[in-house]
Order: C-alpha cells, then sequence, then structure tokens
C-alpha cells in the first residue's frame, strides 16, 4: 500500500539539503478526502499556485499532483475517509538563504489516517482560550500556507488537557488573527465578521468557502481588525478549517454561548453540501 510519494517514487525520505527541511522553504495543503476524492481540490490548488508565485517557487505542473494523488487515493488500497498533505518545497540548493541557481522542486504527498474529530463539537460546539504565543506580521507571508509553522506549534503546545479544543492567536496589537489550526468567525446583528488576514494569519480554503456561502445566502460578509473584546460580544462564533468544516464556539474567556446560533447552523448545512 503505497501512502508516500516523494517526487513520484514511493519512499519516505528526502535529501538533507532540502530547503524545505533546512529553511522551511516550501508550501502545504491539508486537504479531506471523502469517497476518494478530494474535497474543494481547486480551492486548494489555486491557494498552492498562488504561494508559489509569492515565494517565487516554480509551479508544479498540475495534472503532473493529480496524477500522483490519484495513486495515493487508489479506492481499493485505502478506506474512507482520510487525509491527503501535499508539500511543496524549493528543493535542494547550495548553501545559504540565496535561491538556487537551478530550482528542482520537490514534491511530496502522503496519505494520513483522518483525525478522531468528535460529532459533538460539530452539534455542541467547542471550548477555544487566547493562547500567549504573539503572531507575527508580515505581509509578504499573511494569507499563504508556507512551511514555517513554529509559532503555530508553541501556540498549540501552551495546553496538554481537553478542556480546549482550539488556541485563538493574536497579533502584537492584542488583535485577534486566527486559530493554531483555524480560522475564526463572529455574528453581530446578522452580519458575518472575521479577521482580516493581509498582515497575517492563513487564507484558509475552508474559510474562503464559508465567505461564499455566506454571501449567497443574502448574507454580508466583512473583513476587519477584531478584539478580544468584540469577539466575546458577538451573538455567534465559530471556527472553520478543512477537515472540520465549521464548528461552533461554546466557550472564550469567560463568555458561554448558551445554544448554536441559527447562521451558523445555515452555514453548516451549505458548507455541508459543498464537496
Amino acid at each position: 500500500m503505497i501512502s508516500v510519494l516523494i517526487n513520484g517514487e514511493c519512499k519516505e525520505s528526502i535529501s538533507i539539503f532540502d530547503r524545505g527541511l533546512q529553511y522551511g522553504d516550501g508550501l502545504f495543503e491539508t486537504m479531506a478526502v471523502y469517497e476518494n476524492k478530494i474535497q474543494l481540490w481547486d480551492a486548494h490548488w489555486e491557494r498552492l499556485k498562488n504561494g508559489c508565485q509569492r515565494l517565487s517557487i516554480e509551479i508544479p505542473d498540475k495534472k503532473l499532483i493529480e496524477n500522483e494523488i490519484a495513486i495515493i487515493t487508489n479506492e481499493k488500497l485505502t478506506p474512507n475517509p482520510f487525509v491527503i498533505k501535499l508539500i511543496i518545497t524549493r528543493g535542494s540548493g547550495e548553501r545559504g538563504y540565496k535561491f538556487p541557481s537551478v530550482q528542482n522542486t520537490t514534491r511530496i504527498i502522503s496519505r494520513q489516517p483522518w483525525p478522531h474529530l468528535s460529532e459533538e463539537f460539530k452539534t455542541s460546539g467547542v471550548a477555544v482560550r487566547y493562547c500567549e504565543t504573539i503572531l507575527s506580521e508580515n505581509t509578504q507571508l499573511a494569507g499563504i500556507k508556507h512551511l514555517n509553522r513554529l509559532e503555530q506549534v508553541l501556540a498549540r503546545n501552551e495546553w496538554n488537557t481537553n478542556d480546549f479544543q482550539e488556541g485563538l492567536m493574536l497579533n502584537a496589537n492584542g488583535d485577534v488573527v486566527d486559530g493554531t489550526m483555524s480560522n475564526i468567525f463572529a455574528v453581530k446583528d446578522n452580519i458575518i465578521f472575521t479577521p482580516d488576514l493581509s498582515s497575517a494569519g492563513v487564507s484558509g480554503v475552508m474559510r474562503n468557502t464559508v465567505i461564499e456561502r455566506a454571501k449567497e445566502l443574502g448574507f454580508s460578509v466583512y473583513e476587519k481588525t477584531f478584539s478580544k473584546f468584540e469577539l466575546e460580544n458577538a451573538d455567534e462564533l465559530f471556527i472553520t478549517n478543512s477537515l472540520i468544516r465549521i464548528w461552533p464556539v461554546r466557550t472564550i474567556a469567560k463568555k458561554r454561548f448558551t445554544q448554536i446560533g441559527k447562521i451558523t447552523k445555515q452555514l453548516q448545512q451549505a458548507v455541508d453540501k459543498t464537496r
């Protein structure tokens, strides 16, 4: 059973000189697979392509990637659902930060088990906390899903209990940006808000899908700077990513939501129809 392909070969190791390992010089996508079909593949591809363009990494051939993913997702071999992780690095090169004179990108495609995600989180909501680790701002990197995830690693390891399912990260000004693994949305007076990600954070594929579905349902959606006060005084809160889709927030700080909001439920239904 093939679970990893590196540049089309079935193996599980890369050169120690690969810039993804040396410098975190690359990008990745984490994708849900149902019935051997990658969910929101076109959106994942567009974000990957945009990230390659912004980092000046040679864009891999889409058809080649699709063919390699098809090998990994062979329905005769693979139980469903599962996760596909796609990593693109700038490849190996000379020592130093300067781009190699010739790029030879590395493609890593792996199949991973579906994580344990309680259905209760979707129906009853989750508890979230604020993280102490500060999210740095950099407009050149904001939005893309690059390999440098140390801030999220440190933030996620601030708690080791089941009391919280997610942590929200703030910038140096104390504004809420996103979660360690998710994006955050707030509903106030039937208007949907989500943090502006022009300076920091990851523009999630599910985040963008939710924005599209919300507008189709006739809701106004605004991206703005978010304070903790605004978050805690919202009528509804929910977090999103490609695997969890939409989880309502049950508690944050001292605020507890007594029930799952009607707009959150509407968006859950709309997103569940998106495959």
